[in-house]
């Protein structure tokens, strides 16, 4: 996730020499990556959506973001 970034909220994943860019309220996936991979990322995006769309606004506003629990 990036400071002042453009909308929608989204965050940008990278998994060795792949980067995708995944919409946190769809799941949708710009880019190309492993379905292993992006199952994992969906799985882990599902059970922290609404942490991330906070993480969003503070990163809009230029404020410091919180920490999300790591995929495991």
């Amino acid at each position: 996730m990036n400071y002042n970034d453009h909308s929608p909220p989204h965050f940008h994943a990278e998994y060795q020499d792949y980067e995708v860019i995944i919409d946190i309220g769809t799941m949708s996936v710009t880019g190309d990556m492993p379905r292993r991979a992006l199952n994992m990322i969906w799985a882990w995006l599902d059970k922290h959506q609404a942490e991330l769309l906070e993480d969003w606004e503070c990163a809009r506003n230029r404020q410091p973001l919180r920490w999300i629990e790591p995929f495991k």
